[in-house]
């Protein structure tokens, strides 16, 4: 045990000693051990300060409003992950005896095949794009091939090159036996997601009580249930849109049990295959999970997003794979809904409510080297053979609201896994100055409640930190990477 923790403080502190494997160390050894590490305990001065500021003009937890009142602080109100979610009883039921009902010939292989595909699907190619490339190509087949070859020739060139190095999209049309298929590689998942950001909406405004709610791209219908299992004492009506009429007939059938003559499980979701066309429609939440992607253009994009946050009256939850495609597209997503507050400004403009704590360009898009900004739930899957164990669905998000972001915390989110190492802990941070941080917090410089707090936090949760304007800080520095 002594020297398993000195390994891990060896690997924190870039410490230049060999740490001995095993647990045969001589004496002698384990007394070298700790004479190298004495001065490590004493550290103080610049070396120690490095670490101090927790981010500018941050550096102490939001005591004004008593945050934590009697609850300890591994309850701290900026803690958002959830337990593993299970799916609904009767949900998991349905999509077991609907899948026993149309046995498929190696339904494990072709459920693997279909994740991996619409993990690693990119967003199709605008046409500007391909003419910028193309001309790109010919001007360099002139620089390097003969340049008396024939205008045909250069033209077949170009295509083909061009066919080899651009991504194809093609529109996935669901019929039936897709519609299963999809069903059992992506209801859990899609489930968990969509639960995980209703719970944040929940616990942040527990006072908000929806009606009525309207999902774009519906599916399987894994967002109504969701939010039945949220706020189902209140909501009276969902709307479930889909172009498939297979993936409809579908999520009528996981309403009603599995099959197509039994009661819904949940009243007043009604299915249509288009939008209301009537602009004074509007929901008090309304989603796009996982379907913004499978749009054949940014036009198509832009069109939709407009019109869903037009219907939209508290909530808009926009939702993807985590992935770079993923998150792109809803940071273009975002950017466009602010924008339009900008053009035509109404009795309720709209603000970013989560995951940004603001409404500046995302840093992990102008960092030099791009990240997807993305989130982890764990989840328990549909029981299938192949499908027992525990999963994790990563998937990235923006909720706009209608409002003022004065009406809500802008606390730092935390952007990856937290590293807790002994009596320090790593955060990276997406503040609300738009910038990110990598903040080493420890009890000594921060104090033991912030301590605790970003101790017991994780992934997508927010730290609970406000800026002590009176407080001069030192500006944060990386620590340095041996």
């Amino acid at each position: 045990m002594l020297l398993a923790t000195w390994a891990e403080r060896s690997q924190t502190l870039a410490l230049p000693f060999p740490v001995f494997p095993g647990a045969m160390a001589t004496a002698k050894e384990v007394k070298r051990l700790l004479t190298w590490c004495r001065p490590c305990r004493s550290l103080r001065g610049p070396q120690c300060r490095a670490f101090a500021a927790l981010v500018p003009g941050v550096s102490q937890v939001d005591n004004n409003s008593d945050f934590l009142g009697k609850k300890p602080h591994r309850k701290h109100p900026g803690i958002l992950r959830l337990p593993h979610v299970r799916l609904p009883q009767a949900l998991a039921n349905a999509a077991q005896l609907l899948l026993l009902e149309r046995p498929f010939r190696s339904v494990e292989k072709q459920v693997q095949a279909l994740t991996n595909y619409l993990w690693s699907r990119h967003l199709p190619v605008e046409p500007e794009e391909l003419q910028r490339r193309a001309a790109d190509l010919e001007k360099k087949f002139l620089e390097s091939q003969d340049s008396t070859q024939t205008e045909e020739k250069l033209r077949g060139a170009v295509l083909h090159a061009l066919r080899r190095t651009t991504y194809h999209w093609q529109k996935l049309s669901y019929n039936e036996e897709l519609s299963l298929i999809y069903m059992a590689a992506r209801l859990d998942g899609g489930f968990a997601a969509v639960f995980r950001v209703f719970h944040e909406i929940q616990a942040r405004v527990p006072e908000f009580q929806p009606q009525t709610l309207m999902d774009f791209g519906s599916g399987t219908g894994s967002v109504a249930w969701a939010a039945h299992s949220t706020w189902g004492q209140s909501l009276r009506e969902y709307v479930c849109v889909d172009s498939s009429a297979a993936m409809l007939g579908l999520a009528e059938k996981l309403l009603k049990g599995g099959s197509e003559s039994g009661e819904p499980c949940i009243p007043g979701v009604f299915f249509r295959q288009y939008l209301p066309v009537s602009p004074k429609v509007q929901f008090d939440v309304v989603v796009s999970a996982f379907a913004l992607s499978e749009l054949p253009s940014k036009a198509d994009r832009v069109e939709v997003v407009q019109n869903l946050w037009r219907k939209t009256s508290h909530f808009l939850v926009l939702v993807e794979n985590g992935t770079k495609a993923g998150h792109r597209l809803l940071m273009d997503a975002r950017n466009l809904v602010l924008q339009e507050k900008e053009k035509s400004p109404d009795l309720q403009p709209g603000f970013v409510f989560a995951p940004c704590p603001h409404e500046l360009p995302c840093p992990q898009l102008t960092a030099s080297k791009s990240l997807a900004c993305s989130f982890s739930q764990a989840y328990h899957p549909i029981p299938f053979s192949w499908n027992k164990k525990p999963k994790e669905e990563t998937f990235s998000v923006v909720i706009l609201a209608r409002g003022s972001p004065k009406e809500t915390n802008r606390w730092p989110r935390i952007t990856q896994p937290v590293l807790k190492r002994p009596r320090h802990v790593h955060c990276h941070l997406c503040c609300p100055d738009g910038n990110m941080q990598h903040a080493v917090v420890t009890a000594r410089r921060h104090g033991r409640d912030l301590y605790r707090c970003a101790r017991v936090s994780s992934w997508g949760d927010l730290l609970p930190v406000i800026d002590p304007s009176a407080v001069p800080l030192s500006p944060v520095e990386e620590p340095t990477e041996s």
